[in-house]
C-alpha cells in the first residue's frame, strides 16, 4: 500500500484532532491550509531526502524531488508561523541549490541557524545524525539543542527482545549471502563466539557490516537491514530486529501506534520518520527562548 495513506492512518491513530491532507505537497494551495487550520506558531517540514542521502550511492539524482524543499518558503510565505523547523540527511547542504534555498528563507524576515544532531545525544538508542534548520521570525535562534549535562548513550541492547519471543534461524545455512557470512565472521573476531552482536544483513554501511549491541543501533533506515545473531544451542543463529525494537530504537514510546500495513511497510514509515526525543527537544526550546524573549516564565 501507499506509505503515505499508511502514514495518514497511523498520524490520525496518534492524532485523532489534528488535520490531514494527503495530497502532493506541490499541489496542495498554502492557502486552502491557513483557511482549513488558522493561525499557527510553528511550521515543522521534512522536504524529501532520499536524493540528498549518501545510501542512494552512485545512482542518478532527482532534482524534483530536492526541490521539495521549496515547498517550506510557499507555505512559510503563506502561513507566517514564528518558527519554521526542518530536518534533512546532512548531505542536504551539498546540494546545488541549498544556498539560495537558505538566503530565501532569510528573505521572509526568518533569523536562521544549521544544527547537526545525533539522536543518541538524547536517550535513543540509535546513533542518527541529521542536519536540523531553525529559523525564528523574532530573534536569532537558539545556538544550543543537546542537554547541557550529556546523557549517557543508551545501548541498543536495551530495546532488544532476548527472552525468545522472536524466530531465529541458523546462521551458517545454505543460500545464505556471502556477505551476510563475512560479517558475521568479523564480528566473531571481534566481540568473540559466545557474545551476541548485530549484522548489517542487506548491503553494507562503511564500518564493516556489525555492531556491538553494548553501543547505539547504527541508523534506522526504510529497509530491513539489522539482524540480531546469538550463540544458541552450540551454533549462531540469527533473527531479523522486529517493528517493535525498531521503533524503541526511534525513540518512540510504548503507546504509540503503529497498526497498518506489513511489516515492510512498518519498517519504512519508521525510517522515514524524526526521533521524537529530539525534535521535543527543539520545540521546547524554541518554546523556552520565545517566553525569554516575551519576559514570561
Amino acid at each position: 500500500m501507499d506509505l503515505s495513506i499508511l502514514a495518514g492512518k497511523v498520524f490520525r491513530d496518534n492524532f485523532p484532532k489534528a488535520r490531514f491532507f494527503n495530497r502532493r505537497i506541490e499541489e496542495l494551495p498554502a492557502s486552502f491550509v491557513k483557511r482549513r487550520i488558522g493561525k499557527i506558531e510553528l511550521l515543522l517540514a521534512s522536504p524529501e531526502c532520499t536524493n540528498h542521502s549518501c545510501a542512494k550511492g552512485s545512482r542518478v539524482r532527482s532534482e524534483i524531488s530536492r526541490q521539495t524543499a521549496f515547498q517550506v518558503l510557499r507555505f512559510a510565505k503563506v502561513l507566517k508561523p514564528r518558527w519554521v523547523v526542518v530536518e534533512n540527511v546532512i548531505q542536504m547542504r551539498s546540494w546545488a541549490k541549498y544556498a539560495k534555498w537558505l538566503v530565501q528563507l532569510q528573505e521572509l524576515g526568518y533569523k536562521t541557524k544549521e544544527h547537526v544532531l545525533n539522536a543518541a545525544d538524547f536517550g535513543v538508542p540509535q546513533a542518527r545524525r541529521r542536519l536540523f534548520i531553525i529559523a525564528d521570525r523574532e530573534q536569532d535562534p537558539p545556538g544550543a539543542i543537546a542537554p547541557a549535562t550529556a546523557l549517557p548513550m543508551v545501548p541498543v541492547r536495551q530495546v532488544l527482545n532476548m527472552n525468545g519471543a522472536y524466530e531465529y534461524s541458523t546462521l551458517r545455512t545454505k543460500g545464505r549471502a556471502r556477505r551476510t557470512l563475512r560479517h558475521a565472521t568479523r564480528a566473531i573476531k571481534n566481540v568473540g563466539a559466545r557474545k551476541p552482536f548485530l549484522i548489517v544483513y542487506y548491503g553494507s554501511d562503511g564500518a564493516g557490516g556489525w555492531q556491538r549491541i553494548g553501543e547505539p543501533l547504527r541508523t534506522v533506515t526504510t529497509l530491513d537491514r539489522f539482524a540480531l545473531v546469538r550463540r544458541i544451542d552450540g551454533g549462531h543463529k540469527m533473527r531479523m530486529l522486529q517493528v517493535p525494537e525498531l521503533r524503541a530504537a526511534m525513540g518512540f514510546p510504548k503507546r504509540f501506534k503503529l497498526d497498518h500495513g506489513v511489516r515492510r511497510d512498518k519498517i519504512g514509515l519508521l525510517g522515514n520518520a524524526v526521533c521524537p526525543p529530539v525534535m521535543a527537544a527543539i520545540v521546547k526550546k524554541l518554546i523556552s527562548s520565545g517566553l525569554k524573549q516575551r519576559g514570561g516564565t
